[in-house]
């Protein structure tokens, strides 16, 4: 049996591949768990629930990924239980994963900030089944309306609500924008798909609230030429089958539609919480762990905490976002800490945040960008993003396909993954049904 150093990686999102991946060379023995087969590469998560690219597009399968890799195993399971003690950790099936060190990248989940029977009706976008849920929900809103005698009811169909103004809520009603007025422009014949109203809401001042204030409000100028209106200063204090209630400076108001998308809002996965319970870790309101200056838990040095999980303030004392770009990061420092730890080197300095920018796309040739400082608008704007998030992309045929995509998506608007899919599907069009009863 190897008396190597083991290291576990729970997560095969960008936190703990790249802190596999950085481990390549090390003297350890890695294991690498994760619920899923595959790595997603959640950025582009929208586009498939826009019917822009289709879900193999922008996954890998993580054995595949990490085959060259003499040193890593990856294991398809659920961590649900640690013990800090022992260092071990209890997979969902019962099977225990001892530990020297310990990397938790679980992500997030989607936070409906106490009201989780709202998910019956306003889908998140964190994974594969979202996205091909929101798109069923979208493409199936259009049938609807094209079948549609009454004028109110079409009218609610056609409407279409997201919640939260980040930068998911802005590129899906971007995208949702296209749809209308470019993609479906010709496919209807009792709808003018441009007749959908596309409203995103939002507690802030103002969408991109994160961004530079002139980005933002580029931002609302490109979507607000998409033909969509955005409401700020509201929260939502219902959501059901007829629609969402927002509380509003002037009163309550009913918005009536049947198409609710949430883009708002994140928690931390059960596993998490119940690592912050065993580790006496300090956490913020959503459960977010607070680490020390090395990324690891306070009083347990051999536990590191990457990606979403992690608290981390920068060097103005506000806490780092959830992003792809902190979560590579981390992982990347994490994968040095330990290599240094192993063989006897002196510690690394304190873990600093270096931000390369922000990015939102709206549409074709619309976008902003914050990078290193310049900010950009539209095309510019735009062909920065192309270009960081194809570079991105783990797997080199994804990024050929996926550019071949966005190609024939900028020359015709037409996006090919606009299938209705799950159980539901074939299912006469009436009355819309909760989530759970729609299938995969």
């Amino acid at each position: 049996m190897s008396d190597r150093h083991r290291v576990v990686i729970l997560g095969g999102g960008f936190g703990g591949l790249y802190a596999a991946q950085a481990l390549k060379h090390a003297p350890l023995d890695i294991t690498l768990i994760d619920r899923r087969n595959y790595h997603l590469f959640q950025p582009l998560l929208y586009q498939v629930a826009t019917g822009s690219l289709s879900p193999g597009e922008i996954a890998a399968p993580i054995r595949g990924v990490l085959s060259t890799q003499k040193n890593t195993t990856v294991l398809l399971g659920e961590a649900v239980d640690i013990d800090p003690t022992a260092k071990q950790v209890s997979l969902k099936d019962g099977a225990t994963v001892p530990y020297d060190s310990l990397i938790v990248a679980t992500g997030s989940l989607v936070s409906y900030f106490g009201h989780e029977e709202w998910k019956s009706w306003a889908p998140g976008l964190k994974t594969v089944e979202d996205a091909t849920m929101i798109r069923h929900k979208i493409l199936l809103a259009f049938e609807a309306a094209e079948r549609c005698t009454d004028t109110t009811e079409r009218c609610t169909w056609l409407t279409f609500v997201i919640v939260g103004a980040g930068p998911t809520g802005v590129e899906l009603a971007g995208a949702l924008g296209e749809i209308a007025n470019h993609t479906l422009k010709h496919d209807f014949r009792s709808i003018n798909p441009k007749d959908a109203r596309i409203i995103i809401v939002d507690g802030g001042k103002r969408a991109l609230g994160a961004y530079p204030e002139d980005l933002s409000k580029s931002a609302e100028k490109q979507l607000h030429n998409l033909g969509t209106r955005i409401r700020t200063g509201v929260t939502v204090t219902n959501v059901d089958e007829d629609g969402v209630t927002l509380k509003t400076p002037d009163g309550e108001e009913h918005i009536a539609t049947h198409t609710v998308i949430w883009a708002a809002g994140v928690a931390v996965t059960e596993f998490a919480r119940t690592l912050a319970k065993k580790t006496s870790a300090e956490t913020d309101r959503a459960g977010h762990i607070k680490v020390a200056s090395d990324l690891t838990v306070p009083n347990f040095p051999d536990i590191y905490i990457v990606g979403d999980l992690a608290l981390i303030n920068d060097k103005a004392g506000k806490p780092l976002p959830g992003v792809a770009q902190v979560a590579m990061q981390t992982g990347s420092y994490t994968a040095r800490a330990i290599t240094r730890k192993v063989q006897g080197k002196p510690p690394l300095a304190p873990f600093s945040y270096f931000n390369k920018g922000d990015l939102a796309v709206i549409g074709r040739a619309a976008a902003v960008a914050n990078v290193f400082g310049i900010h950009l608008h539209g095309f510019p704007a735009w062909l920065v993003w192309l270009f960081i998030h194809l570079m991105y992309i783990v797997e080199f045929q994804s990024r050929i396909l996926v550019l071949i995509e966005w190609g024939f998506l900028y020359l015709t608007f037409n996006r090919g993954a606009r299938l209705i899919t799950g159980v539901a599907a074939n299912k006469s069009i009436g009355k819309p049904e909760p989530l759970e009863n729609l299938g995969e």
